[in-house]
């Protein structure tokens, strides 16, 4: 017994139900329906040939060495290396000083920021204090 499978790359009625009705619904998916009927034969072989092509880039990436992060590989000459852990090593502490020295003026120009908003804050408030009533005003009462 020959089994076919309901939705498949041909013009069946099943496929071009489906074609009408991703047309109706959204008419990229008619058209990708479309492409399916036509080329969808081909799909198969195209995934096998990305996959063959994807294994063998992985492979030479894991012959080149890859494995290791980027430029911690050694040269084979001991000099060089030892020089260059150092220099790696200088870098970092001098990144470390940046950082400290970034976070200490974050800090003093969110107090800096602070002070100037709290001297705002008291002109508005001193500026707005009642102002004690005279006598020559006159009263609503009489």
């Amino acid at each position: 017994m020959i089994s076919h499978a309901l939705i498949r790359p041909a013009w069946t009625p099943a496929t071009i139900a489906l074609m009408v009705v991703g047309f109706m619904i959204y008419w990229p998916l008619g058209l990708a329906m479309i492409a399916y009927i036509l080329w969808g034969d081909r799909l198969e072989a195209f995934r096998r040939d990305v996959n063959r092509s994807t294994d063998r880039v992985m492979c030479g990436f894991r012959r080149a060495g890859m494995r290791r992060p980027f430029g911690m590989e050694r040269t084979g000459n001991v000099a060089f290396d030892d020089w260059r852990e150092k220099e790696l090593a200088r870098l970092d502490e001098e990144r470390r000083k940046l950082h400290e020295a970034s976070e200490e003026f974050e800090s003093y120009a969110r107090e800096l920021r602070r002070a100037k908003d709290q001297e705002e804050f008291d002109r508005f408030m001193a500026s707005r204090k009642p102002r004690p009533s005279t006598d020559s005003e006159p009263t609503i009462d009489g």
